[in-house]
């Protein structure tokens, strides 16, 4: 059976209640499918109408309503949802089925809108509202057709988005970086969606998401600085090493001296060593195992790069991360949930706004990538002229952080 994309569009209000890593657990372990792309939209009232129109008659009865109050933007206010694209066999029917019913009353049991929708009733019992969490195409033909329109919208209307600073607040006002590291992706399970929930546990705003695999020479720069520190710390354990193994095979004690010039001399190599497979692990390649004309090329190892916004982001997000070794880490921390290693740890995050900003720049988290793919997936077939590509409208600019301005949550 031939591959397809399918989506998950998390909703503007299970995206404000921090329901985002529940929902994407329980899409992956439960489908086994492979997330490949991931943008934020604030959509406009055009982008809403043209969805609404993919719907067959029946969906847009009932959904009609909601999309218009809860999806377009209200009075004063963008909403943002997240938008997720899955790939594998038999991609729309398995995320159909994992959603539940789109009907108030008819969630069935274990389901995510049964978990994470919400159903307010009157006092006679009939449905006033109906939250639910998340939004699917019902059939592989609209599945395709609403992609490639939220594609040719994603300049638009997704990207980056500031969140309004409070006007008073203790600390400074961030944007930092998370990345969800490969080891969470090699096997479909809870893992990424476990990160994202306990990092919801700080309050801030969610306002940038991709999916992104690190080039060699991306993760080279990325991790550029760490590579003078590892040098110069593999100093004194490589000379303390070096100089026992010589004592056994050449049978006669070295002294303090020389353990420190076999320190000088082979530690810049170890912490080289240890330097390349730390690229390796990001990247799937070591830089020095990297033809030149491939450094540039995506990588073999996925990451998802988080991106959030509040007062003292940057420490509020290592807090919950946890210390690099995940033995010393304490209880309820990513790094003690979900590493292994000082290097398998789960994920990273930028020690400062300005490293976070570095980074970012680095990954060129502001590009689209969402829209190449969905392109080049649906490259040969034929077009559908329901998508109307918003080709009179500029897309909004990016602030100095990289965030699109937008109206509060």
């Amino acid at each position: 059976m031939p591959e397809e994309l399918s989506y998950v569009l998390i909703t503007p209000g299970a995206v404000r209640k921090a329901r985002t890593g529940g929902i994407l657990s329980r899409v992956i372990s439960r489908t086994g499918l492979e997330l490949v792309r991931a943008r934020m939209f604030a959509p406009s009232e055009p982008l809403v109408r043209e969805y609404a129109s993919t719907f067959s008659p029946e969906t847009q009865a009932r959904l009609n309503d909601y999309l218009f109050t809860r999806l377009a933007p209200g009075p004063g206010a963008s909403r943002h949802a997240l938008l997720l694209v899955f790939r594998g066999e038999n991609a729309v029917e398995k995320i159909r089925d994992v959603a539940g019913p789109l009907e108030p009353g008819c969630c069935q049991r274990g389901s995510i809108r049964d978990t994470f929708g919400d159903e307010v009733t009157d006092a006679e019992g009939n449905p006033v509202y109906f939250e639910p969490a998340l939004l699917v195409g019902e059939d592989a033909a609209s599945t395709a057709r609403q992609l490639q329109l939220w594609a040719a919208w994603s300049d638009r209307d997704g990207g980056l988005f500031e969140h309004p600073a409070p006007e008073k607040g203790e600390g400074p006002y961030e944007t930092t970086l998370v990345l969800i590291k490969p080891d969470n992706f090699t096997f479909p399970s809870q893992r990424p969606g476990g990160v994202i929930d306990l990092l919801a546990r700080t309050g801030l705003a969610l306002v940038g998401v991709q999916v992104h695999h690190m080039s060699v020479a991306e993760a080279s720069e990325f991790y550029r600085p760490v590579l003078d520190v590892l040098r110069d710390k593999f100093r004194e354990p490589t000379g303390s090493a070096a100089r026992a193994a010589l004592e056994e095979a050449l049978g006669f004690p070295l002294d303090a001296e020389t353990e420190t010039k076999l320190g000088d001399l082979l530690g810049p190599l170890a912490g080289t060593a240890r330097w390349e497979a730390l690229v390796e692990f990001m990247a799937g390649t070591r830089p020095g195992d990297c033809p030149p004309e491939r450094r540039d090329e995506p990588g073999a190892r996925q990451c998802v790069a988080l991106i959030y916004q509040g007062v003292d982001a940057v420490r509020k997000i290592r807090g919950v991360l946890g210390p690099t070794d995940p033995s010393t880490a304490p209880h309820g921390t990513i790094r003690r949930e979900y590493g292994a290693s000082m290097m398998v740890n789960g994920a990273h995050a930028s020690d400062s706004a300005e490293n976070a900003r570095r980074e970012m720049e680095i990954l060129k988290i502001a590009e689209n990538n969402l829209k190449p793919f969905v392109e080049a997936f649906y490259a040969g077939r034929e077009p559908l002229e329901t998508i109307l590509t918003p080709r009179s409208e500029k897309p909004r600019q990016p602030t100095a952080s990289g965030a699109l301005s937008a109206q509060p949550f």
